[in-house]
C-alpha cells in the first residue's frame, strides 16, 4: 500500500476548531464555510486514522453527506442511523467525540462502530449490515405513535442494501409509509451506475414540490380513465426508469430521488432541505468514491477499507532475515480450499461477501466457475449451500462466526435438519480484538452445540486446522470448523490432505491430580500453565461429538479438570464435559475458564482475551481456588 500521500503532522483546521462539535454552529455555515469545513474535515481523517488505524474508505466517501446532515437535521432531536459503521468517523468527529479520535479501537477507547453508550448522536448500535432501514422505521413509527415531530434518517451502502434485511424494511414501510427519509450512498461496489447532469437534474427536479403536485394532480384527472392513466403511469416509470433505478423503489412505495452526486455538497444540502418536508418514505440515491481525497483508496477501496497503524519508518539495519510469520488461520483455510478443490471436482466454495477476509482470493480466481459470493446475506448463503448438498455437490460455507449468527435458522431447518452435506468454515472465532463487541465470535460452540446432526471442530494450530478441516470436509453430513483471527504458532503444516479421527482427542502433555482439557487455540496458555501445576493437558479437539474415552480417563485419574475454550462460558465445550460428567454419575469437581457472561469491549486480541479471563494466569487462578476448597474440605473432615 502505498502511504506516501498520508499527513504526518495534523492540519490546519479553523472552521473545524470552531464548530468543534458544536452543531447550531454547523447548521448556521454558509455554503462555502461548509465547503471549506469538508475538506478540513476529509484531511483530518487522513489524520487520525493513520496514526490509529481503522476503518478508511468508506468515512473518507461519506465527509460531504456527514456534514450535509449535521447541517440540514437537527441532530440528536432528529435520528441518523448509519448502517453498518464503517463510514462513521466523520461522524464521531462533529458530534464532539474530535480529541479522542486517537483512542479509536483501542482499549478504553472510542469504538470503530456508532455506539449508543458512547454518545446520543450514536441513535443506534451497529457492526452488521442491513440493520439501518428497520431501525429508522422503528423510531419513526415510535415518534408518529407519540406525536412527535421529528426526522429520522436512515444512511445505507456500502454493499448494505444487498442484505434481505433491507428489503424486508423496504417493504415493510411501503405498506406503513412512516415519515423517514433512506439516504442510499452507492459508492460503486453496490447498485447503479447512473452519473451525469441529466441524473443530478432530475434528481432535483424530482424533490420540488412542482412535481409532486402535477404527479398528484395527474393521478387524480387521470385515474378513472383507464387507457389514459395507464399510459401515464408507463410514461412516468419509463422516463425514471431510463435515469435511474428509482423503478422498484417506487414499485415498494417509496417516493425515489436521485442519483445525486454525493460530492457536491451545496446540490445535497439543497436537496436534503426539500425532502426533509416532505411526509412518507423517501429515498434519496447519492452516488460517492469509497476513499474520496486520497487517490489510492480510490484505485483500489477494497485494500483501503480499513488501515492498521502506520507506524513511522525506521532505519533499515543490516542484520540476518528474519523468520518467515507463520499463516493467517484464513490462508490456511483457503490454501486447504484450493487444494481440495483439484482433486474433487464437487467441491464449491459459498462466502457472504468475505471473499478476501475469508481467504478465498485464489480460490476465486483459481476455480471461478465454482465459487460464488452471494453479497450480503448470510441467510441466503446458507440455504444456497443446503440446495446443492441435495443435488450433489459437497459446498463449503466459509463465513465469520458472529455473522452465522445471522443464518442460525437456515442452519437448523435447512441443513441439520436433513443432514445435508454441508461444511462450514467459521472464522473469527473466539474473540477478534479492535471490531469489538459486534463481531467477537464468542458465542460459536454454543450456540451449535445443541443443534442434531452437526459435528463441531476447535482446533488448536494451523496445522491441525488443515486437518480438521479435511475431515470435516470427508463427514457425510453438517460440519464445523471454528478457527480463530490472526496468525498461528508457528508449527509445520503437513500438505498431505490427511485428516484426523472424528470425535479424538490427544494427551499432549502427561502429569497428575489436574487435567485441563483444551478446546481451540488457547492450548499454548494451558500448557503454560500446566508447567507450573504439573497437570495433564488434553487437546480435545472436537466438541461434538465429545472423546468421551479420554474424558472417563481422565475423570478417574485426576482430582480436577479444567476446561478451557475462547467460547462464553453458557452452553460452551466446558458445559458439554460437565453434562456428561453428571450423566455418567463421575463426581469429579471441574472448573471452566472460558468467557463469562457480558459482552467484551474493543481493544487489542491480546486485551481481550486477558479482559475475558483466558490466560495462563486464569487457568492458574481456577486451579489454586479449587485446590484451596479440596484442602479445606480435607481438614474439615479430618478434624
Amino acid at each position: 500500500m502505498n502511504f506516501d500521500q498520508l499527513p504526518t503532522t495534523a492540519p490546519q483546521t479553523p472552521v473545524l476548531d470552531r464548530i468543534d462539535a458544536v452543531r447550531e454552529e454547523i447548521s448556521a455555515l454558509s455554503s462555502d464555510e461548509l465547503v471549506t469545513l469538508a475538506n478540513e474535515l476529509r484531511e483530518f481523517l487522513l489524520y487520525s486514522v493513520s496514526t490509529t488505524g481503522g476503518h478508511f474508505g468508506a468515512g473518507l466517501g461519506v465527509v460531504e453527506l456527514t456534514v450535509a446532515l449535521h447541517h440540514v437535521f437537527n441532530t440528536p432531536d432528529d435520528r441518523i442511523v448509519w448502517d453498518v459503521g464503517h463510514q462513521c468517523y466523520p461522524h464521531k468527529v462533529l458530534t464532539g467525540r474530535r480529541d479522542r479520535m486517537g483512542s479509536m479501537r483501542q482499549k478504553g477507547g472510542l469504538s470503530g462502530f456508532p455506539k449508543r453508550s458512547e454518545s446520543e448522536f450514536d441513535t443506534f448500535g451497529v457492526g452488521h449490515s442491513s440493520t439501518s432501514i428497520s431501525a429508522a422505521m422503528g423510531m419513526a413509527l415510535a415518534a408518529r405513535q407519540q406525536g412527535i415531530d421529528r426526522k429520522v434518517v436512515a444512511v445505507i451502502g456500502d454493499g448494505a442494501i444487498t442484505g434481505g434485511m433491507a428489503f424486508e424494511a423496504l417493504a415493510h414501510a411501503g405498506h406503513e409509509r412512516p415519515n423517514m427519509l433512506v439516504i442510499l450512498n452507492d459508492n460503486q461496489m453496490s447498485i447503479g451506475h447512473n452519473t451525469g447532469g441529466l441524473a443530478s437534474y432530475f434528481a432535483r427536479i424530482w424533490a420540488t414540490q412542482t412535481y409532486l403536485t402535477l404527479r398528484e394532480t395527474s393521478k387524480k384527472l387521470l385515474e378513472h380513465v383507464k387507457p389514459a392513466w395507464d399510459l401515464a403511469k408507463r410514461t412516468e416509470e419509463h422516463m425514471k426508469g431510463m435515469v435511474a433505478p428509482g423503478t422498484l423503489f417506487e414499485e415498494l412505495g417509496w417516493h425515489y430521488i436521485g442519483p445525486l452526486d454525493g460530492h457536491d455538497l451545496p446540490s445535497l444540502v439543497e436537496v436534503l432541505k426539500r425532502v426533509s418536508s416532505l411526509n412518507g418514505p423517501q429515498i434519496l440515491h447519492i452516488r460517492t468514491i469509497k476513499g474520496k481525497g486520497f487517490t489510492p483508496a480510490e484505485e483500489d477501496p477494497v485494500g483501503y477499507h480499513a488501515l492498521g497503524k502506520i507506524e513511522p519508518k525506521k532505519e533499515v539495519e543490516k542484520a540476518s532475515p528474519a523468520a518467515p510469520k507463520p499463516p493467517k488461520y484464513q490462508d490456511v483455510f483457503g490454501q486447504w480450499l484450493c487444494d481440495t478443490a483439484e482433486v474433487d471436482p464437487l467441491l464449491a466454495g459459498i462466502t457472504p461477501a468475505m471473499c478476501e477476509g475469508s481467504g478465498m482470493v485464489n480460490f476465486a480466481a483459481n476455480y471461478p466457475d465454482r465459487y460464488y459470493d452471494v453479497a450480503i446475506a448470510e441467510q441466503h448463503a446458507v440455504t444456497l449451500a443446503a440446495g446443492m448438498a441435495c443435488d450433489g455437490l459437497k459446498p463449503v460455507v466459509a463465513i465469520y462466526s458472529t455473522f452465522l449468527q445471522r443464518g442460525y435458522d437456515q442452519l437448523i431447518h435447512d441443513v441439520a435438519l436433513q443432514n445435508l452435506d454441508v461444511t462450514f468454515a467459521i472464522d473469527r472465532a473466539g474473540l477478534v480484538g479492535q471490531d469489538g463487541a459486534t463481531h467477537h465470535g464468542a458465542f460459536d460452540l454454543s450456540y451449535m452445540r445443541c443443534i442434531p446432526n452437526l459435528i463441531i471442530a476447535a482446533p488448536s494450530n494451523e496445522n491441525d486446522c488443515r486437518q480438521v478441516l479435511v475431515s470435516a470436509y470427508n463427514h457425510k453430513g453438517p460440519s464445523a470448523v471454528r478457527y480463530p483471527r490472526g496468525e498461528g504458532i508457528g508449527v509445520r503444516i503437513e500438505p498431505e490432505l490427511i485428516g484426523v479421527e472424528i470425535g479424538r482427542g490427544q494427551i499432549v502433555r502427561e502429569g497428575r491430580d489436574i487435567a485441563i482439557l483444551n478446546f481451540g487455540v488457547l492450548l499454548t496458555e494451558a500448557e503454560k500453565a500446566a508447567e507450573t501445576l504439573n497437570a495433564t493437558v488434553a487437546d480435545m479437539r472436537w466438541v461434538k461429538p465429545l472423546d468421551t474415552d479420554l474424558i472417563c480417563d481422565l475423570a478417574k485419574t485426576h482430582s480436577l479438570l479444567i476446561t478451557v475454550e475462547e467460547n462464553v462460558v453458557a452452553g460452551g465445550a466446558g458445559s458439554a464435559v460437565a453434562e456428561f460428567l453428571t450423566e455418567q454419575g463421575l463426581e469429579i469437581e471441574i472448573r471452566h475458564v472460558a468467557i463469562d457472561d457480558r459482552f467484551i469491549d474493543h481493544a487489542s486480541q491480546g486485551e481481550t482475551r486477558a479482559d475475558a479471563g483466558l490466560s495462563c494466569d486464569d487457568i492458574l487462578s481456577k486451579a489454586g481456588a479449587s485446590q484451596g476448597k479440596l484442602s479445606a474440605a480435607k481438614t474439615a473432615v479430618a478434624s
